[in-house]
């Protein structure tokens, strides 16, 4: 059902999308109130017929097509056959924005490329998402999360001390390049209302897992990651699940509240524990409590920082942005 009011209300949206990174992020477009027209082949989505129907006896109510598809329009149209060239091209006049996730080159024979369609709608929002982009050696190659998941060396640092690479059961990298996709989408779409400019959007799930992962993949590429062989990643080794009683309990190293040295009983480190931040003052009483000779650091840090001599009034008013 489309949302009248919504932010993206009066903004429609061709959705040549399937499986679920595409389909992901036109259903956040549709839930911010785009009308978008999801087409389909005559016979449905090959998702509509899953394993788990919505309604008993139907076998094209998948709740898997459901949860990734509700809020749109359904189009039948065989993009192979010639005639449904003038209606792609006429479909293409009407919209503001075209999501497609073939592989790169598909769309071109299909008669439904970014040339083509930008050609009778000028200012238009074209959106590619693919699992290794629209440039490169791997371009053609085709793409699921979990063979991302193994490109990108996330199976490896999931494996903590396993001998083998782990399978992960969430698709990261399909909801990933879905919702980079959408943010892409809005921002062109602002940007158009500015300057009257489209675009062509390149998604890759492979760089948006990688740019996921902030820890790991940055120390790497500064040569700084070193673990031998079939040793815990730096983040395996920090957290840690033990079998207490009747349940599991996650442990996790490291910094509690802002506070180096874990938690602090009764300071910030109880109150990171309780699952929220210490509040400023308490964490000003905690600094307030270290040891002369760790706050003996802490200037020669800032004296570093700063070539040799502490900070003056001037950098620290630049430090501490007003409020």
């Amino acid at each position: 059902m489309i949302t009248p009011d919504g932010p993206l209300a009066g903004v429609t949206v061709l959705d040549f999308t399937r499986v679920l990174a595409g389909p992901y992020c036109t259903r956040l477009l549709a839930d911010l109130g785009a009308d978008v027209l999801k087409i389909e082949r005559r016979e449905g989505d090959d998702t509509r017929r899953g394993y788990v129907q919505l309604e008993p006896g139907r076998e094209d109510q998948a709740t898997y097509f459901v949860r990734i598809n509700v809020g749109k329009r359904s189009v039948a149209l065989d993009l192979t056959k010639p005639e449904a060239r003038p209606v792609v091209l006429d479909l293409a006049r009407r919209s503001d924005v075209v999501v497609e996730n073939f592989v790169p080159g598909v769309v071109a024979r299909l008669g439904c490329d970014h040339a083509t369609l930008s050609a009778v709608k000028p200012d238009l929002v074209y959106c590619s998402i693919s699992g290794f982009g629209q440039t490169g050696p791997w371009r053609a190659l085709q793409a699921f999360a979990h063979i991302i998941s193994a490109v990108s060396g996330l199976m490896h640092l999931e494996r903590n001390a396993d001998a083998e690479p782990r399978v992960s059961y969430l698709q990261a990298a399909d909801v990933l390049a879905g919702t980079h996709a959408f943010g892409a989408i809005c921002a062109a779409l602002l940007r158009r209302g500015r300057t009257g400019r489209g675009a062509h959007l390149d998604v890759s799930m492979l760089e948006c897992l990688v740019a996921a992962e902030d820890i790991t993949y940055g120390a790497m590429l500064n040569g700084t990651l070193r673990h031998p062989a079939g040793a815990a990643p730096a983040l395996g080794r920090a957290a840690a699940v033990h079998r207490r009683l009747d349940r599991h309990v996650l442990v996790r190293e490291g910094r509690a509240g802002g506070v180096r040295g874990g938690a602090d009983p009764g300071g910030a480190g109880a109150d990171a524990g309780r699952g929220r931040r210490a509040s400023p003052s308490r964490r000003a009483r905690v600094l307030s409590r270290r040891p002369a000779s760790r706050a003996r650091g802490c200037a020669r840090d800032r004296r570093a920082v700063h070539g040799g001599r502490a900070p003056s009034d001037a950098h620290r008013a630049r430090a501490v942005p007003s409020r």
